[in-house]
């Protein structure tokens, strides 16, 4: 059994997430804004969390964090201000990565995106660039840690049905269901081989993908 933080835990792809861990034997703490969320999160087995991860400092995140085994970003913005794109999608962020260095959880996982990269693309006038320019800013923050860090970078999100299998680097926008995104996170979270990578992948097709778990077999 693992304890692990969601931070984002009313998001999509989270509310996914936490029945696979606890129906594993997980114990999960997923952490969201809004109160009124409670009761939908804990319907999915988790333990809710209610705090601002926009307001809290590094310590009081530490203290959030402190006794975990794990933790996975999933948190976003989803969009709006710019400000708010960059308070919440790095800054809040790389404040999560120090916290867990500073409560001794190693683990980290962090949903980015298929394109966070130096060279993304995305032009500056483009209303996506904060996004873009914010993800990459915290995925290098991650790999300048000591932290056991995993870095997924999912294609376009879809709510199509899972097919528990992945295409890896696919081409084009790599579209994949937040549920196989969610199986993802799952796998990857206890396997050391997954340690230290940026894995970009999408669903892919039959005949070009591979089943969730065998990935990320040594």
């Amino acid at each position: 059994m693992s304890r692990i933080i969601v931070f984002g835990g009313h998001g999509r792809i989270a509310l996914l997430l936490a029945p696979i861990l606890v129906a594993r034997g997980d114990e999960v703490t997923a952490v969201i804004r809004n109160p009124d969320h409670v009761a939908e999160v804990e319907q999915g087995g988790a333990h809710a969390l209610v705090a601002d991860i926009e307001k809290l400092g590094t310590g009081e995140l530490a203290e959030i964090i402190r006794g975990h085994d794990a933790v996975v970003w999933s948190a976003g913005a989803g969009g709006g201000s710019a400000e708010r794109t960059y308070a919440v999608d790095r800054d809040a962020a790389i404040r999560t990565m120090d916290a867990a260095s500073e409560a001794d959880v190693k683990r980290y996982v962090m949903v980015s995106w298929i394109g966070s990269k130096a060279d993304h693309g995305v032009p500056e006038d483009s209303d996506f660039f904060p996004y873009a320019d914010a993800k990459w800013a915290a995925d290098e923050h991650l790999r300048g840690t000591e932290l056991d860090g995993t870095i997924l970078g999912p294609g376009t999100l879809t709510f199509d049905e899972p097919t528990g299998r992945i295409l890896l680097d696919p081409e084009g926008k790599g579209e994949v269901s937040r549920a196989d995104v969610a199986a993802v996170i799952a796998e990857a979270l206890g396997n050391p081989t997954t340690f230290g990578r940026t894995i970009r992948f999408g669903n892919g097709g039959d005949d070009d993908s591979t089943p969730i778990a065998d990935v990320f077999r040594a």
